[in-house]
Formats: C-alpha cells, sequence, structure tokens
C-alpha cells in the first residue's frame, strides 16, 4: 500500500475577534433519545478552544513543557437554549473579552450548520474565565508573548 499524505486537523478560522470552530455530533455525544449530553458541549468548547490557541500560535504542550503552565477553567456559566441532536454539525465561536495577570475572559456560542450556513439563534453559551496555572495548581502569570496575543484577539 503507498503512502498517503494526510493534513493537518482543521483549526477552524478566525475573523476579527471571532474564532469560528465545526464540530459534527457522533453518536457517543448523545443520550439514548439522540440529543447531546450537557457534559459534552464542555468537551465541544474546549476542543474550540485549544484550535484558537493553534491558530494564535499557542502550542499547549510547548507551555506546559517550556514555561510549566497551563490552562484550567476558573468559572464557567452555561445557558442551554436548544438542543443538539445526533449528526448535526456546530460551529462553537469563541470570543476574549479579558486578559489579566493570570486569567483570561471568554465567552462561547454554540450554533447549529444547516446548509453550510450558522443558524441564527444559538443553541448553548457559555461564559469563561480561565486561570493559568504552574505545576502545583497555584495561579502563575500568563508568560508575555501569550498576553500580548491575546490581547490582539481580545473584543475591542
Amino acid at each position: 500500500m503507498n503512502a498517503v499524505e494526510i493534513g493537518e486537523p482543521a483549526s477552524g478560522s478566525c475573523a476579527g475577534s471571532l474564532h469560528g470552530f465545526r464540530v459534527r455530533v457522533y453518536y457517543e455525544d448523545t443520550d439514548a433519545g439522540g440529543i447531546v449530553y450537557h457534559a459534552n458541549y464542555l468537551k465541544f468548547a474546549e476542543r474550540a478552544r485549544t484550535e484558537f490557541l493553534r491558530l494564535c500560535g499557542i502550542g499547549q504542550d510547548a507551555m506546559r513543557t517550556e514555561n510549566g503552565i497551563g490552562f484550567a477553567v476558573r468559572r464557567c456559566v452555561v445557558d442551554f437554549q436548544a438542543p443538539a441532536r445526533l449528526d448535526d454539525v456546530l460551529e462553537v465561536r469563541t470570543r476574549l473579552h479579558g486578559v489579566k495577570g493570570a486569567r483570561v475572559n471568554a465567552e462561547q456560542w454554540l450554533y447549529k450548520v444547516m446548509d453550510n450556513k450558522v443558524e441564527h439563534d444559538w443553541c448553548v453559551r457559555l461564559k469563561l474565565e480561565l486561570a493559568s496555572i504552574g505545576r502545583y495548581g497555584r495561579p502563575v502569570r500568563l508568560p508575555e508573548r501569550v498576553r500580548e496575543t491575546f490581547k490582539m484577539a481580545l473584543v475591542t
């Protein structure tokens, strides 16, 4: 069998201060009724934040290895407006609202995508406060390069 070159997985795209990342709802994401299990929205949002960081040139593994720093969710408020179902395509939109010291404030919305168009109303909204933490789980200031990168992505 010949080797086939496969590209990198898609990281979504940025439009101004907004990052968009699409996910499909699989059987494993749903409950017995075919509706997305509530905790899986958090997983979709986490994937989108990771890909947003990747597009910003911030590799979480490298940050942990080089600086001993990672991110933890300090606070998350979730509003559920409409369910997503098996085989739906969702677009997770991420926007940063503030960066200070060891904290990053963000908001994420999950929308259904129909015929390659994002629906007007969101299904789920998350308001987040993320903390950068060191090797021992204590808050530490974001590295200057990361802080400056985030400030460029802030809503203005």
